[in-house]
């Protein structure tokens, strides 16, 4: 595993739509580090975001085949594609944000995306991924790891320590769609921050350090 020891390097889990705690650690960060070699977990985000509903928090988990072996190299995993995952991930999106201020403004890729279909989880995080970093304007170096390290000297290691339920920055808040009902969430998908704050949310993401 190489790391350009000029450079801040953050080395993490792959995920799905990542968390805004994932964003608020890569921006202190010149180069992204993705391990596709560790052994998948499961309730994590690697295959699961979550959302704001009208009810509370909403979990979209990516359903897969030989990703429920917690032995299986994350490269490896598969997507069950025998299940309308993606249409009914998409419908919830669409349910759930059609009233806030931006979705209607990344509805159509992000539509075209959810259209596409992926074999290997690592592949689809990738490109969400990516996606993303387009609209927030990121442009961080994006490598994988070439093998498994449980010691990696010079780099952030923040695999494992992003946790579904635990919130590493609390003090990022905006207006949320359903906040007049449930309260603000913290901790949720950058999604939800994107469909709520849109050109400014990395702005909102950097005012919090």
């Amino acid at each position: 595993m190489s790391v350009n020891e000029n450079n801040s390097t953050l080395l993490i889990e792959s995920q799905y739509f990542p968390s805004i705690d994932f964003y608020s650690t890569l921006i202190e960060h010149d180069i992204l580090q993705l391990e596709r070699y560790e052994n998948y977990q499961k309730v994590t985000y690697r295959n699961r975001c979550y959302l704001a509903g009208p009810n509370g928090k909403m979990i979209l988990s990516v359903p897969l085949t030989k990703g429920k072996n917690q032995r299986t190299i994350m490269k490896d995993v598969r997507i069950s594609n025998e299940e309308r995952w993606q249409s009914l991930h998409w419908k919830t999106l669409v349910s759930a944000y059609r009233r806030s201020p931006w979705f209607e403004y990344y509805e159509p890729e992000l539509e075209a995306l959810y259209e596409k279909q992926f074999d290997f989880l690592i592949d689809w995080n990738m490109a969400c991924l990516e996606w993303v970093n387009n609209k927030l304007g990121i442009r961080q170096t994006i490598s994988f790891t070439d093998g498994y390290q449980k010691e990696v000297p010079g780099v952030t290691d923040m695999r494992d320590k992003l946790i579904p339920g635990e919130v590493l920055h609390p003090e990022i808040q905006y207006p949320q769609v359903f906040e007049d009902r449930t309260g603000f969430i913290p901790g949720l998908s950058i999604l939800d921050l994107l469909f709520c704050e849109g050109k400014q949310s990395i702005e909102i993401i950097k005012s919090s350090k």
